[in-house]
C-alpha cells in the first residue's frame, strides 16, 4: 500500500473513502465530478493507498498524461518516474517503484492486445471518458471484457466531468458516484459578435470570428486579472488570433497536441509574473491545469474527424462545440481561484447547441478500430461493452481495406501480418507502407516518409511532400525536425522488430537507387493506392485518382502540370464535387504501377456509346485508364452490346417504312382483339423481346447508320406465332375489298378500332358494317373529293338516317356523281363522273 501525504483540499477529497469502498466492493464504477475537483490526480493516489497492484490511468492525450503524472508526483514530493510515472508513444518514465502509471488510451489498448490479463495491474482508471475517442471506447470495452473472462479482480473506474453516466453504469455494471462542487465559481459572460459571422464550413473559419475572438481577449484583459486561456479549433486559428493580438501587454503562448513535449510542459509551468494569453486547442479542455489561468475565452468551435466513406477521404471539419464541451472549457477558469468565461456566442445560441459531442465512432475512419476489434477476436464488436456500435457501412469499408492490406482474413480474423501492422503504432495503411516499403527504399527513408505522413503538422502548408522532407532533413525548423527525428527512430525500431520476426526485410539503403521523390511517392502510394492520380488535362491542375474521385491542386501549388501524383492528403468540402489535394509527391507511371499493383486490371470494354459500338481491351489502375487496344469481340457479345444500345436509344433508330409500320399496327390489333399468343407491339414489350426478333440482324451492326438499314418489318415477322401466323391476312387483312371492287388499306393505328376510309359511291350496296377478327370496322365515308363526310360503325343505320342529309348537302356540290335514293340497292362505282 502507498502511504499518502496530506492531499489538497479539493472537492473530491472528502469523497475518496466512499469512492474507494464502492470500487473495491463492486469492482467497477462511474465517477462524475466537475472540472478541477481533483478526480484525475487524487483518486489514483487514493486507490494506490488502498489496493495492491499498479494503478493505470488512461488519458485521451499525451500532454494530459504527462501533466497528470507530473502533478501527482509533485503532490508526493517526488520526481516523475518514481512512485508516479507515465508512458506515451515514444516517451516513457517509469521504474520498479512505480505504483501509478499514466498512459494514453492508445497505449492501454496496445497493452491489452499484447496481454489481456494486464499482469501486475490492480486497477484501471479511464479518465475523461466523455470525450468518446475511438481508443477510449476500445479501452473501455476491452478492459470490461478482460474483467468478465480473465481478471474478475481487476478494478475499473470511468471518470468524467460531464459523462452520460447512466449508459456507462449499465456497461460497467457498477454504481454512479457523483461529487458535487467546483473548486471555485466561474462567472459567464455572453460575448456574441455584434454583426453576423458565417458558420464554419468544412475546415474554414470566418476571419471575422477570429477578429471577434481577439477583441474579446483584449476586453478580458481590461476587465479581469490573471492569465487568459483561449480555446480555438486548430493551429491555423491559433496563428490567426496570435497575429491579431500583436502589441498586447501580455505574453502570447500556444498549446496544442503537436508541440514538442518540452514546449507543452513549459506552458504548464507558472509564468513567473508576466500576464499570459494561452491560445490552445482542445488539448487544454480536460485533465490538466494551466497555472495562473483565471479567464477562459471560448470561440465556441471544435474540430472533429469526418470520413467520406464513399471516396475514402478523411478530413477534420470544424463544428459548433457541445454544451458539455463548453462546460469543460469553462471549468478551466476556476481551477485555482474564482474565474470568468467569455463565450463568443449568445445565451440563446447556447441552448441550441448539441448536449454532447458526437462520438468519434459515428463519423471517423474505422480502419485502425476494426483491426483492433479483429485482434481482440471480435471482428464486429458484437458482445463488447462499446458505448455505441460501429456503423455497419463504415465497418464494412474498414474491413475491406484491412483485407486488401492482408491484415485480416475472409472471416474478419486478424492475420499474423495484421498483428505486426497493429503493433507499429501508426495507422494500418502507414504500417503497411513501412513494412512493404523497407525492402524497396530502405529502412531509413521508409521510416522518414511514414513519420511525415503520420503527423500532418510536420509538412507545413506548401503541399509538396518532398520539399517538406528536405526541410526536416536540413533542420531549418528545429521543433518540427526534433519531433520528426524522434518518430523516425521509433519507426525504424518497429521495422527492425518486424524484420526480426520475419515480417519484412530491413535494408539500410535504397534498393534500385530510387531517387527521393520516387521513394517518397512509392511509400505514399503503398499507403494510399486509391489516391494515385493522373493529370486530366495537359496544362491543368485537375487529376483523376485511382479510386475514381476527381481532385484539384491549389492554384499556388508547384506540382501543377505534373503528369502523375501520389496524393498523401486530400479532402472534399461539403457541396464540392472535386476533392482538394493538400499534400502530394510527383511520381512517374512506373512508380504508380508499382505502388498500386493491387489495383491493376485488364478488361474488355465493349459498349454502345453515342451511336457507335466501342470495343477495346483496357489496362487500368483502378479508375485510371493506362492504355487501350482495339478488340474484335465475338458475334454474341457484339449483338448483346448493340441490343443494349437499342434499348437505350429506342426503336426509332430502326428503319420503319410504310409496310413495317403497317405490319406492327396489324399485329397490335391482333393482340388487342385476340390476345396471346399474338405478340404485344408497344415499345416496352418489343424492347423486352428484342433479342428474339432483332438478334440475328445485330451481329452486323457497328454504328447507328447500320441500325437504320435493318428492315424492321422483316424482323418483326420473327415474333409471329405458329400456326396462327398463317391466318394473319385473314384475321387482320392489310386491305378490304369494298362493293366497287376496290381493295382499300385498313388503318390499324388504333388497335381497338380499325378504320377504313372509302368514298360513299364505292360503298353503295353494302348493307352491313364490315368486320375484321370480329371487330366492326369504323368507316370514314368520303366525298367524291376524298373529304370526310361521315364516320360510322353502323352502316345500315347510316344509310337510313345519315345518308339523306349527306345526299341533300352534296348532290348540288357534286351533280355529276350518283346520289341514289336507296344506297343499299344502288350499284357501287369507282367512277367519279356519269356518262352522257
Amino acid at each position: 500500500m502507498l502511504t499518502l501525504p496530506e492531499l489538497p483540499d479539493l472537492p473530491v477529497r472528502p469523497a475518496l473513502p466512499r469512492i474507494v469502498d464502492a470500487l473495491v466492493g463492486d469492482g467497477a464504477a462511474v465517477l462524475v465530478a466537475p472540472p478541477g475537483s481533483g478526480k484525475t490526480t487524487l483518486v489514483p493516489l487514493a486507490l494506490a493507498g488502498a489496493t495492491d497492484g499498479r494503478i493505470v490511468v488512461a488519458e485521451p492525450r499525451r500532454v494530459a498524461a504527462r501533466a497528470a503524472a507530473s502533478r501527482m508526483a509533485s503532490l508526493l514530493g517526488e520526481r516523475v518516474g518514481e512512485t508516479v510515472g507515465y508512458t506515451v508513444r515514444g516517451d516513457r518514465s517509469v521504474s520498479s517503484r512505480t505504483r501509478v502509471e499514466v498512459v494514453t488510451t492508445g497505449v492501454l489498448v496496445r497493452r491489452l492486445q499484447r496481454d489481456a490479463e494486464l499482469p501486475g495491474v490492480g486497477a484501471v482508471i479511464l479518465d475523461e471518458i466523455h470525450e468518446r475517442h475511438l481508443d477510449a471506447d476500445l479501452a473501455l470495452a476491452f478492459v470490461q471484457d478482460a474483467r468478465a473472462t480473465l481478471r474478475p479482480d481487476l478494478l475499473l473506474l470511468a471518470t468524467s466531468a460531464t459523462a452520460a453516466s447512466e449508459r456507462l453504469s449499465e456497461l460497467l455494471g457498477g454504481p454512479v458516484l457523483e461529487v458535487a462542487g467546483s473548486p471555485h465559481p466561474v462567472r459567464t459572460v455572453w460575448a456574441a459578435p455584434a454583426s453576423p459571422v458565417t458558420p464554419p464550413h468544412g475546415h474554414r473559419v470566418d476571419p471575422r470570428l477570429l477578429d471577434h475572438v481577439a477583441t474579446v481577449v483584449r476586453r478580458a484583459l481590461s476587465e479581469t486579472s490573471g492569465d487568459v486561456l483561449v480555446f480555438l479549433p486548430g493551429a491555423a486559428e491559433i496563428g490567426g488570433v496570435s497575429r491579431r493580438l500583436a502589441g498586447v501587454d501580455a505574453t502570447v503562448a500556444v498549446l496544442h497536441g503537436r508541440l514538442a513535449p518540452r514546449d507543452q510542459d513549459a506552458v504548464l509551468r507558472p509564468s513567473g509574473g508576466r500576464r499570459r494569453i494561452v491560445l490552445a486547442t482542445a488539448v487544454a479542455e480536460s485533465s490538466l491545469t494551466v497555472p495562473g489561468v483565471r479567464v477562459v475565452v471560448d470561440a465556441g468551435l471544435a474540430r472533429v474527424p469526418r470520413m467520406d466513406q464513399g471516396r475514402g477521404l478523411g478530413a477534420l471539419v470544424t463544428v459548433p462545440e457541445s454544451r458539455a464541451t463548453a462546460t469543460q472549457r469553462a471549468g478551466r477558469a476556476g481551477r485555482e481561484a474564482p474565474g470568468t468565461v467569455y463565450r463568443c456566442w449568445s445565451e440563446s445560441d447556447h441552448a441550441r447547441l448539441p448536449a454532447w459531442p458526437e462520438p468519434e465512432i459515428a463519423a471517423a475512419d474505422l480502419t485502425a478500430f476494426a483491426l483492433d476489434l479483429a485482434g481482440w477476436g471480435t471482428p464486429t464488436g458484437a458482445g463488447l461493452a462499446l458505448p455505441d456500435p460501429p456503423p455497419t457501412a463504415a465497418l464494412d469499408i474498414a474491413q475491406a481495406t484491412l483485407r486488401a492490406l492482408g491484415a485480416i482474413n475472409a472471416e474478419g480474423r486478424v492475420t499474423p501480418r495484421g498483428r505486426t501492422l497493429a503493433g507499429m503504432g501508426v495507422h494500418p495503411r502507414l504500417a503497411r507502407a513501412l513494412l512493404d516499403g523497407v525492402p524497396v527504399v530502405g529502412v531509413r527513408r521508409a521510416a522518414e516518409v511514414v513519420a511525415l505522413l503520420a503527423d500532418d503538422t510536420l509538412t507545413g502548408s506548401g503541399g509538396d511532400l518532398v520539399a517538406a522532407w528536405r526541410i526536416l532533413r536540413d533542420g531549418s525548423t528545429p521543433d518540427r525536425a526534433r519531433r520528426w527525428r524522434d518518430e523516425v527512430g521509433r519507426l525504424q525500431a518497429a521495422a527492425r522488430d518486424a524484420s526480426a520476426a520475419g515480417a519484412t526485410s530491413v535494408r539500410a539503403g535504397a534498393a534500385g537507387g530510387l531517387p527521393d521523390d520516387l521513394a517518397a511517392g512509392l511509400i505514399v502510394g503503398m499507403a494510399y493506392p486509391e489516391r494515385l492520380a493522373l493529370l486530366r488535362a495537359e496544362t491543368g491542375r485537375s487529376y483523376l485518382m485511382a479510386g475514381g474521385t476527381a481532385a484539384d491542386l491549389p492554384e499556388a501549388s508547384a506540382l501543377g502540370g505534373v503528369p502523375w501524383l501520389a496524393v498523401a492528403t486530400a479532402d472534399r468540402s461539403p457541396g464540392h464535387a472535386n476533392a482538394r489535394i493538400r499534400l502530394a509527391v510527383a511520381i512517374n507511371e512506373a512508380t504508380a504501377i508499382d505502388a498500386g499493383s493491387a489495383l491493376l486490371t485488364t478488361s474488355d470494354d465493349v459498349r454502345w456509346t453515342d451511336g457507335e459500338l466501342i470495343a477495346r481491351s483496357v489496362d487500368r489502375l483502378g479508375a485510371i485508364t493506362l492504355s487501350e487496344r482495339p478488340l474484335e469481340p465475338d458475334a454474341g457479345i457484339r449483338a448483346d452490346t448493340v441490343l443494349a444500345g437499342v434499348k437505350k436509344e429506342g426503336l426509332n433508330r430502326l428503319r420503319w417504312d410504310t409496310d413495317a409500320r403497317a405490319l406492327r399496327e396489324r399485329l397490335a390489333f391482333a393482340r388487342a382483339a385476340l390476345g396471346p399468343p399474338w405478340p404485344a407491339m408497344d415499345d416496352e414489350s418489343l424492347l423486352a423481346r428484342a433479342a428474339e426478333w432483332l438478334g440475328p440482324d445485330l451481329t452486323r451492326v457497328r454504328r447507328r447508320a447500320d441500325l437504320a438499314r435493318i428492315d424492321a418489318g422483316a424482323a418483326l415477322r420473327r415474333l409471329l406465332p405458329w400456326p396462327e401466323a398463317s391466318r394473319l391476312d385473314e384475321l387482320a387483312p392489310e386491305r378490304l375489298e369494298v362493293p366497287s371492287g376496290s381493295k382499300i388499306r385498313v388503318d390499324y393505328s388504333d388497335p381497338a378500332a380499325p378504320v377504313l376510309a372509302v368514298k360513299v359511291q364505292e360503298a353503295f350496296g353494302w348493307t352491313r358494317t364490315p368486320a375484321v377478327a370480329g371487330v366492326p370496322v369504323r368507316l370514314h365515308l368520303l366525298s367524291p373529293a376524298g373529304r370526310p363526310v361521315a364516320v360510322t360503325s353502323d352502316l345500315e343505320s347510316f344509310w337510313r338516317t345519315g345518308y339523306p342529309s349527306v345526299r341533300a348537302e352534296l348532290r348540288g356540290r357534286y351533280p355529276k356523281h350518283p346520289w341514289p335514293d336507296d344506297p343499299m340497292t344502288a350499284t357501287p362505282t369507282r367512277r367519279t363522273n356519269r356518262r352522257h
